[in-house]
């Protein structure tokens, strides 16, 4: 029963989140995904520095006519999981499209890279098995690997000899997994993954790399962090998400050894036991690859690229603490919820919609304003958000 000691521990909760600046509020866009959007309420208009839309293919016609096709053709969805009768054509050719592009024998959908990630350890890892986990991993894999009996170790994200003095650790377990993100989603810096690679190989463990914040853009042909670092025939597993730069809808993956992939159809419970990707969505990933795939591709993640670029440069020469990389996501460091918080809604205010984020989604003192830039982005909008961050960041002594 909902008790008042319940219901006070919670308000009192809750209040102290809203003092500390760390309390999450959820802004309302009324209309489609893209670089400017209609906000409900008096914010009205902005131009949107916060969203996962990196090749700007969230509301592009193409994507958005294949969804209509395949809803017409298809149905709203499937009312099933996948091994009872929850398989269409359509999530077979998105699998092999996701192989194709990835390069790998076979590929697996959930509804989510998080249920990817949930369902990836625990259905072959034992007690006498070890995973060793970079420091800033995605809650996804940490959780995945807590729903393992495996041992869990964890090494410094960024540090190759942190790594190698955990695999020694490991080197009595019978399978060692090394689990990292592509891209470590709140620093905006790649993962050093010739050199984790070049350690798996060396110490016989499996890695697994997560690249929801890369596949499509990062890598001459968009292929993500590995094909950037040259070790993409080195990864044993990648898992992804079509709900970033892929269309920006929903949907994860599994990708790799048919062995692997076989294994997790008949294992891997998030997928036994949740609905099947909806047909409009996974006809708009499959229309997704096929651009990214191609010529136009190639130019949005030229401009992606070079917008972030653009706007480090600028950002550094005004002051602003921002980490080296060539990510299209870049945090603008504050330290203070209350001024990341503060600076958010001045910024807003300027018209530029861009999240302040703190603690416990980043450490403590270390809370940032994520921006994340677009291909679909143009010079003078990156420049309106350059000139509203010198301004609000003056007001709340940031520069």
């Amino acid at each position: 029963m909902f008790s008042a000691a319940l219901e006070k521990w919670l308000l009192e909760k809750i209040g102290a989140k809203k003092k500390d600046g760390s309390y999450k509020t959820e802004r309302v866009i009324a209309g489609p995904q893209g670089v400017e959007i209609s906000l409900a309420g008096p914010a009205g208009h902005a131009l949107n520095f916060c969203s996962n839309n990196y090749l700007g293919l969230s509301n592009h016609p193409k994507i958005k006519e294949a969804a209509s096709r395949a809803l017409e053709s298809y149905g709203f969805g499937m009312s099933s999981v996948r091994f009872i009768c929850g398989t269409q054509d359509l999530h077979k050719e998105l699998e092999d499209a996701a192989s194709r592009f990835l390069l790998t024998e076979d590929t697996i959908l959930y509804s989510s890279c998080f249920d990817a990630n949930g369902g990836l350890f625990e259905n072959f890892l034992g007690p006498r098995d070890a995973i060793i986990s970079a420091s800033l991993n995605h809650a996804s894999i940490i959780d995945g690997a807590r729903l393992s009996k495996a041992r869990r170790l964890v090494y410094r994200y960024d540090d190759a000899a942190n790594l190698e003095a955990r695999l020694r650790e490991a080197e009595d377990s019978e399978i060692k997994v090394v689990a990292t993100d592509g891209v470590f989603s709140m620093e905006g810096e790649l993962a050093p993954l010739a050199e984790v690679a070049g350690l798996c190989e060396q110490y016989g463990a499996l890695l697994v790399v997560d690249d929801s914040h890369a596949a499509g853009f990062i890598g001459e042909n968009g292929r993500g962090t590995a094909e950037y670092s040259g070790v993409h025939e080195k990864v044993d597993l990648f898992t992804g998400t079509f709900g970033k730069a892929l269309g920006g809808a929903s949907g994860g993956y599994i990708s790799g050894k048919r062995e692997f992939i076989e294994w997790f159809r008949n294992a891997s419970r998030p997928y036994l036991f949740s609905n099947s990707m909806p047909p409009p969505v996974a006809a708009g990933a499959i229309e997704a690859l096929e651009i990214v795939s191609g010529p136009e591709g190639a130019d949005r993640r030229r401009q992606c690229m070079e917008n972030a670029r653009y706007f480090r440069e600028e950002m550094k020469s005004r002051g602003f603490k921002i980490k080296d990389g060539i990510h299209p996501i870049v945090p603008i460091m504050l330290g203070d919820a209350r001024v990341a918080g503060g600076m958010a809604e001045s910024l807003l205010d300027e018209g530029i919609y861009a999240a302040g984020f703190s603690y416990p989604v980043v450490p403590e003192w270390t809370a940032r304003i994520r921006v994340q830039l677009s291909a679909a982005h143009h010079k003078e909008h990156i420049d309106r958000a350059i000139a509203a961050f010198e301004k609000t960041g003056r007001k709340f002594g940031a520069i």
